[in-house]
């Protein structure tokens, strides 16, 4: 545990704190396989993946990352243990820590799967200081889950991410907003969250590269390039993050899945199955959040790039059925046999409302409707998929994986 010189007893202004669950895939296998504690163990998509979609501490001593082949990572690792990964799990792991935090306080951001902003900052006449809140945090996720979490406790999101990471595994720091500015000085500005390295190179023409040489470059030139994020960026260097924490869910402007071919895919039969894997979950999401779209965003990525294309039709639809018939017609017409490394389904702007089909009629469109709802209902039930198209029944090695702007209700809640 770091604190950092915090002997000033009154009230923050503002406290932030960022909850980040250390290796959480490979936390939950350890915890679910007690033989593999202590051990290390690499996560991949599925019993045929060959990349690490992340690992355990012991596995990370070993030199093995994020994003390495798993040949590779044997060769550092003899010993390690590939796990499968579990997202319906892990999202049920995820949900019973994010219920557990909002006893402390409701204003909770679910900022991924695994990790969590708090706004404390009424908390703590009530549960004391930034430090014994932080602690509580800590107890709290430990209680719910059984598993440890490093806790990073500041005066804006962007410090208190950047506090977390600093003690790592079961840490927790905490930097006083009146220090922020100081401590991250030296660090440089791409080590910030959000900032990429595009914006980094951009920075880095004007003489900024690490967070003190913000205060050299005028505001306006940022906000001239980037617009308010701009502004942002500049603040978030000084440890003045003004982002508040965001506890709603915005309406989606796009509902969409992908997925990642096994290598050397050239096969249409192939193609064809993920496509329709894919735009069966698209409608099946849009069913279940009551939307439908007519406008289809609909794409195929070779070894020299993506191949796509944007369908608009004369009604909206939230058929699977519909929207692979779009996509099998897109793929027949530009698709030469390159090798397919991923599909993507996007339905673009969805919207509640319902239009009736102009091409079927009454009779054939509440059919499918009536076709579509009990399936909904069995796959709710049994599993998804459990009810589906033949050749989405007998894919083999189709496994699903957590989207990045994941949240436990509503229509980010998906896999």
């Amino acid at each position: 545990m770091v604190i950092m010189s915090c002997n000033n007893t009154s009230e923050w202004e503002r406290v932030i704190i960022l909850v980040d669950m250390n290796c959480f895939f490979a936390q939950v296998e350890q915890q679910d396989n007690p033989y593999w504690r202590n051990r290390p163990v690499a996560i991949t998509n599925g019993k045929l993946g060959s990349t690490i979609i992340t690992c355990s501490y012991e596995a990370r001593a070993y030199g093995v990352k994020t994003g390495m082949r798993l040949k590779e990572a044997r060769m550092l690792c003899p010993d390690l243990i590939q796990a499968p990964s579990r997202p319906h799990r892990y999202v049920e792991k995820s949900t019973q820590i994010m219920r557990s935090l909002e006893s402390i306080t409701p204003d909770l951001e679910i900022y991924s799967v695994d990790e969590a902003f708090l706004d404390v900052t009424k908390c703590q006449s009530l549960l004391g200081t930034p430090e014994s809140i932080g602690k509580l945090v800590k107890k709290t996720v430990s209680d719910a889950s059984g598993l440890t979490c490093s806790v990073g406790v500041s005066g804006d999101k962007t410090t208190a991410k950047f506090a977390a990471k600093l003690q790592k595994p079961d840490g927790l720091t905490v930097i006083p907003p009146w220090e922020a500015e100081a401590r991250l000085a030296d660090e440089l500005v791409t080590e910030l969250s959000g900032i990429a390295k595009g914006i980094g190179g951009f920075l880095n023409k004007y003489g900024v590269y690490k967070c003190g040489d913000m205060k050299k470059l005028p505001i306006g030139i940022l906000a001239k390039r980037f617009g308010n994020p701009g502004r942002r960026i500049w603040l978030m260097a000084q440890g003045k993050d003004p982002e508040p924490i965001i506890t709603t869910v915005k309406p989606p402007k796009t509902i969409g899945h992908g997925k990642v071919m096994p290598p050397g895919t050239r096969d249409l039969r192939t193609v064809l199955i993920y496509l329709q894997h894919m735009s069966e979950k698209v409608g099946s999401r849009l069913r279940r959040h009551n939307f439908q779209s007519n406008h289809f965003s609909i794409g195929i990525k070779t070894e020299h790039g993506w191949i796509g294309t944007k369908v608009k039709i004369d009604f909206t639809t939230d058929d699977g059925q519909v929207i692979y018939e779009l996509g099998r017609s897109f793929i027949a017409k530009h698709w030469g046999n390159q090798e397919a490394r991923q599909v993507q389904i996007t339905a673009l702007n969805p919207t509640e409302c319902r239009q009736q089909d102009l091409f079927l009629d009454n009779t054939q469109q509440l059919k499918r409707e009536k076709i579509n709802q009990a399936v909904d209902k069995i796959n709710e039930r049994y599993g998804e998929f459990t009810v589906a198209p033949m050749p989405v029944i007998g894919r083999s090695e189709m496994p699903n994986v957590i989207a990045p702007a994941w949240k436990p209700t509503g229509h980010r809640k998906t896999i």
